[in-house]
């Protein structure tokens, strides 16, 4: 067959129903795609393409294709920092120049590799379509096994027209292993499973601390057993949030620098942090202060190089996080008495929510984001999934909006400001029975505004609530900081135009509502539920109301 044959056959037969894309690429694979029922989704950007499909992978747990030519390429490399970042199975396919065009000036052309070295885990060439058995096939490998990450393949052509006209002689590999994550689910060493509960015996305030890792696993069930088993208290990165419901006695929320102030005193406090399936970098432990250097570590996670990278004394598990919990758990009984503990720990989230209480009770107009968010938590469907953006919006969203039902899925940028709203699209084309709700302010929004119409057009119906404030609010304080008492005007730097999305939308042919008044907020998302097509709920929010300060050890 045809490269371009080859292309959509093996595709299909590795489960991928979606491709996010840019023209021109691969058009006689789009043709071929088709014809084997992959729906072919043409955005408005290639940061859009690649925000949908970090979305669709993250939330449907399997590869995601996002493609672009020549010139697109460099867009495309940018928009995959964020499935970098999150360790999203993301698969970049572009198109470049013959050699003979390279080095020469020729239009619309630079070199790909170097922008996609520190953005994938494989970066190939594909030069003649006979490589297109083994390294469509790799990219699939790369992109599922160990931690998962973004992969790419460059085609020869301006739009892999080179490729797709030549001939396959290997026939279509059928559905293999690496289709979704974790691909692979290795135990761990049993004499290390011995330590670590002997370990955690000793312990007299240990605390868990699950990450994106452990429910990309599956663990869910397992992290609840091991901590009501031996009564452990339960923090979470951002990516490991709902991990456990959020109203169980043993959740003491998010820790970090993105953090509940019981989450980092708890952790601060605990004589033994378990990390499951969590990297330990600067925003999880508040700059590597919490746990403290010295603290008893134990990490649990499918990547080698991550065991003792920041803490070089921790007892390192390989393995699958849902795997080695099921391994400590055969046969596990209590082994003591952790009461005074729990109770310790039950006390900090008591003052917690006594702190935040009045906010998010408030009626003031304009409306703060504690009591949006709180209305949020209130009437989010039991099987939801709620994408975040970065910045405040996760702020707001990770500490004040509870994921309680085993059900529900919680989804944030890992850093690119304007990824929720494409990602929201992507996660509801890989789930399209759950209802998805996208959480960003209007900064983030402006990035991918015309992504509107890709949802309207294609009848991706997600809500977008979007708390608008007309300012970059995460900005204000160290903008106010640089000036001090130095003349000048820093709203130049921080502040937009005050703008009614919910009348952008309706142009968009999209649902649009406009919230001033707290008391409209749950009838609006009721509203957003019912409908038929994409929403967009703009709700016009208090720009001076900032999260609670960060709790710091000493």
């Amino acid at each position: 067959m045809n490269g371009d044959q080859y292309i959509a056959q093996t595709l299909a037969a590795q489960g991928i129903s979606h491709v996010f894309l840019v023209p021109a690429i691969l058009r006689r694979s789009l043709v071929e795609m088709e014809r084997v029922g992959i729906n072919r989704i043409t955005t408005h950007t290639e940061h859009g393409a690649a925000y949908m499909a970090d979305g669709f992978a993250r939330a449907g747990g399997r590869p995601a294709v996002a493609m672009a030519q020549s010139v697109g390429a460099a867009n495309l490399a940018a928009g995959l920092q964020d499935a970098f970042l999150g360790h999203s199975p993301v698969i970049a396919l572009t198109g470049r120049k013959p050699p003979l065009f390279q080095h020469r000036n020729a239009y619309q052309e630079i070199l790909h590799g170097p922008m996609f070295d520190p953005v994938t885990k494989y970066n190939a060439c594909i030069d003649e379509a006979g490589q297109l058995p083994f390294i469509l096939h790799q990219l699939f490998r790369e992109a599922t096994t160990g931690t998962p990450g973004p992969v790419h393949a460059d085609l020869r052509g301006l739009s892999g027209e080179i490729i797709e006209q030549g001939e396959v002689t290997c026939p279509v590999l059928g559905h293999g292993r690496h289709v979704a994550i974790p691909a692979w689910r290795p135990e761990a060493d049993p004499a290390l499973i011995h330590e670590t509960l002997l370990r955690i015996a000793r312990s007299d305030r240990p605390i868990i601390v699950a990450g994106g890792g452990a429910v990309v696993s599956g663990a869910h069930d397992e992290v609840l057993r091991l901590a009501e088993t031996l009564g452990i208290p339960v923090a979470t990165s951002m990516d490991g949030k709902g991990i456990i419901s959020e109203s169980h006695p043993l959740s003491v929320g998010v820790v970090g620098s993105y953090s509940q102030q019981c989450a980092n005193r708890s952790v601060s406090e605990a004589d033994l942090v378990l990390f499951i399936g969590s990297a330990t970098g600067d925003q999880v432990t508040l700059d590597w202060s919490i746990p403290a250097i010295g603290t008893e570590i134990i990490q649990i996670d499918i990547n080698p190089s991550e065991l003792g990278r920041n803490y070089p004394g921790a007892l390192g598990i390989l393995g699958d996080a849902r795997t080695v919990l099921r391994q400590m758990l055969v046969g596990l009984t209590p082994d003591r008495d952790r009461s005074a503990w729990n109770r310790q720990v039950r006390e900090y989230v008591r003052e917690w929510r006594e702190l935040i209480a009045v906010e998010i009770a408030s009626d003031a107009a304009p409306i703060r984001p504690e009591r949006l968010c709180h209305e949020i938590g209130i009437g989010l469907p039991g099987n939801a999934i709620l994408v975040s953006d970065t910045g405040y919006s996760c702020v707001w969203a990770g500490t004040m909006i509870s994921i309680t039902r085993p059900t529900q899925r919680f989804l944030r940028a890992a850093g690119s400001l304007g990824w929720a709203f494409p990602a929201a699209l992507g996660a509801k084309c890989a789930a399209p029975d759950r209802p998805v709700l996208c959480f960003c302010g209007d900064g983030a929004f402006l990035y991918q505004l015309s992504e509107l119409e890709t949802a309207r057009r294609w009848g991706i119906n997600t809500v977008t609530v979007v708390n608008n404030n007309s300012y970059f609010g995460q900005s204000i304080p160290g903008m106010e900081k640089a000036y001090g008492t130095t003349p000048g005007n820093p709203d130049q730097i921080v502040r937009f135009v005050e703008t009614n999305y919910a009348k952008i939308a309706e142009e968009f042919g999209c649902l649009g509502i406009r919230v001033e008044d707290p008391a409209e907020i749950a009838p609006a998302l009721r509203s957003a539920w019912k409908a038929d097509k994409p929403v967009v709920i703009d709700v016009v929010t208090d720009p001076h109301c900032h999260p609670p300060s960060i709790w710091r050890a000493g």
